[in-house]
Parts: structure tokens; C-alpha cells; sequence
């Protein structure tokens, strides 16, 4: 099979800028915060802010609330959706979606006029949002 000049033009247009895309999207990763996965379901302690508004940190029962990052008075915060095993009952183990390890994933702690960026990264075998 041949490609016209035209089909070969439109594609290694695409095939450049599927590289390109590639190589952002991994200079981009050097920015994201470090992500945290909790590899228990143990159940966290709220950690206190080290300044800000008081407020009464949130309790998740089996869960864990996810550290963050300040960056130029931004909280940062960095999901990894992927697959976990987990065992619901004792022997009985099934396989979810969760975040960071976990399934449901972590609390994801804000107060009022805070400021808030989300990264995530997809590591599911389909897209999400």
C-alpha cells in the first residue's frame, strides 16, 4: 500500500504532534506535587492547620485526608486514579478504581477563600474525569 503526498503529510502532522504532546506532558510531571498513597485502610489523624482560619478538621471514617502542597498561596493537591485491590471482609477481596491506593479515595480538605489546584493523573485502563 502507498501514501499519497497529502496522506503522508497528515500523517506525520499527527504523528508530531502526538510526540510533542508526550514530551509536555512529561516535562509537565516535574511540577506536580509528590503524590501520596496510603497503602491501608487505616483511618488517619485530621492534621491541624499550621496557620490560616481555625476550623474543626474533618474525620473520615476508613479514609485518610491528602496532604497538599502551598504554592504561591495555592493548596496543591495531586490524585492518581488507578486500579486498587482491596479486602472488604475478612478473605474477601475485590478489585476497584480508587485514588492514591485507595478506594473510596482520600478526603481532599479545603475551608472557605481557599485557594485550590487539583493534578491527577490517570492510571485506569479508560479515561476519567
Amino acid at each position: 500500500m502507498t501514501l499519497n503526498t497529502a496522506s503522508r503529510r497528515h500523517f506525520f502532522a499527527g504523528a508530531m504532534t502526538s510526540v510533542a504532546g508526550l514530551v509536555v506532558a512529561r516535562s509537565a510531571l516535574a511540577a506536580l506535587p509528590e503524590p501520596v498513597t496510603q497503602t491501608s485502610a487505616a483511618t488517619e489523624a485530621p492534621r491541624m492547620p499550621s496557620n490560616g482560619q481555625p476550623y474543626n478538621p474533618v474525620v473520615t471514617l476508613n479514609g485518610w485526608t491528602l496532604p497538599f502542597r502551598m504554592n504561591n498561596g495555592v493548596k496543591e493537591f495531586h490524585l492518581v486514579a488507578e486500579p486498587v485491590v482491596r479486602e472488604v471482609a475478612p478473605g474477601f477481596v475485590v478489585n476497584l478504581w480508587g485514588y492514591n491506593g485507595q478506594s473510596p479515595g482520600p478526603t481532599i480538605e479545603v475551608v472557605e477563600g481557599d485557594r485550590v489546584r487539583l493534578f491527577v493523573t490517570n492510571k485506569l485502563p479508560e479515561p476519567t474525569t
